[in-house]
């Protein structure tokens, strides 16, 4: 079993940045592919960002390439997100997601643990 908790959310204007955190718990975090998701009012959710278990390699949506950077710390067992030059699209709960099998993959399905997300909100 693996327990994820995200935190950093909150409300922030257009164009300004926000980093999420993660903390992982009960299962040797270094053998796990980590990811970002997000869920917009009414919408599906989304893939947002991966990370190799070594975080060596990374995978983004292309509507936050550039502006968005996903990052590891295994000794602190977290994976961040840091988020610039936000905007009201960006505007969703985001969701941490791991899987031991495979890392980058953009369909949540391939994910076997989530955590509870975090609101963010931008006002434009």
């Amino acid at each position: 079993q693996v327990h994820l908790v995200e935190s950093g959310g909150g409300l922030v204007q257009a164009g300004g940045s926000l980093r999420l955190s993660c903390a992982a718990s009960g299962r040797t975090f270094n053998n796990l592919g980590l990811a970002w998701f997000r869920q917009a009012p009414g919408k599906e959710r989304e893939f947002v960002a991966a990370i190799s278990w070594n975080g060596y390699s990374t995978n983004y949506a292309d509507s936050v390439k550039g502006r968005f950077t996903i990052s590891r710390d295994n000794a602190k067992n977290t994976v961040y997100l840091q988020m610039n030059s936000l905007n009201a699209d960006d505007t969703a709960i985001y969701y941490c997601a791991a899987s031991p099998l495979r890392w980058g993959s953009e369909t949540a399905q391939t994910y076997d643990y989530w955590g509870q997300g975090t609101q963010v909100t931008v006002s434009s």
